[in-house]
């Protein structure tokens, strides 16, 4: 199953070409002219503004690689907590730009961004440390989780602005799932309750299976095993808990105490 796992380097070339394959479905999307101020699923976006946080994104990774190989200082993380305030800046700002030009710059970012990727070695796949603008220093795999969060997700939000029914690619999904523990780890509220509590996590698809999560003043972990015992088990099929994680919906199963599963899903704030 490492072909699945993009933290591992046997699951780099998995990743690159199912975010290509994400990427070519949003660009096919947004090349109509009619399509350009078309809503999506994010409050307030339409679909220029989707392509131009993506361009934004990317070319913020840009500067992140560069400062990885350079001896420079990074700075201090931005942090998520204000991340939804100011990608909205930065989108909105580039309203102006025509669709054929942004559309083209955002093409142009994503195939160098897959360049950068694609040269990446064993070693630095995991090895190699990048300062990400929001999340501070992170291992060169996860802006590969980057573009796919990005393709993936907002290519949904487009599509959920249509009006039509739709779904999240299982493949997307899959590899997505091991990011968005991490990514509950990253969004817990300031002012959540963090006195202990523990439940269980049941995930279906190519890196799903059992997970304990604890919750306590430190935060969350979380680690495969038995759920037995537990007060209280949330499953969810991959594309659930991704949308659910990004705040798209509200999904899974809950078997057990239904208060202990509200407060771990309220936990979070969602981006």
């Amino acid at each position: 199953m490492s072909q699945w796992d993009a933290t591992s380097y046997e699951g780099k070339d998995t990743i690159l070409r199912v975010v290509r394959e994400e990427a070519e479905r949003l660009f096919a999307m947004a090349e109509p002219e009619q399509a350009w101020t078309a809503p999506t699923a994010c409050p307030g976006w339409s679909v220029r503004d989707v392509v131009a946080h993506i361009v934004d994104t990317t070319e913020g990774y840009f500067a992140a690689f560069d400062a990885a190989r350079s001896s420079g200082s990074s700075g201090t993380p931005y942090g998520l907590t204000g991340m939804g305030e100011r990608v909205n800046e930065q989108a909105v700002a580039l309203r102006a730009v025509p669709q054929k030009e942004l559309l083209d710059r955002c093409k142009d970012d994503f195939e160098r961004m897959q360049a950068i990727l694609r040269e990446l070695g064993p070693e630095e796949w995991g090895g190699l440390t990048v300062p990400h603008f929001y999340m501070g220093p992170l291992p060169a795999y996860f802006y590969a989780a980057g573009q796919l969060m990005d393709y993936a997700v907002h290519s949904w939000d487009v599509r959920q602005g249509s009006g039509r029914a739709h779904g999240l690619s299982g493949e997307a999904a899959d590899l997505l799932v091991p990011f968005m523990f991490v990514l509950w780890q990253s969004t817990i509220k300031a002012d959540a309750d963090r006195s202990p509590f523990s439940l269980g996590i049941r995930v279906g698809g190519a890196n799903g299976g059992d997970f304990r999560v604890e919750v306590g003043e430190q935060g969350m972990t979380y680690e495969r095993g038995e759920l037995d015992g537990l007060p209280a088990v949330i499953e969810f099929d991959a594309g659930s808990m991704v949308l659910t994680t990004f705040g798209r919906s509200n999904a899974g199963t809950v078997r057990g105490d239904l208060t202990v599963a509200d407060r771990y899903l309220n936990l979070f704030f969602r981006i």
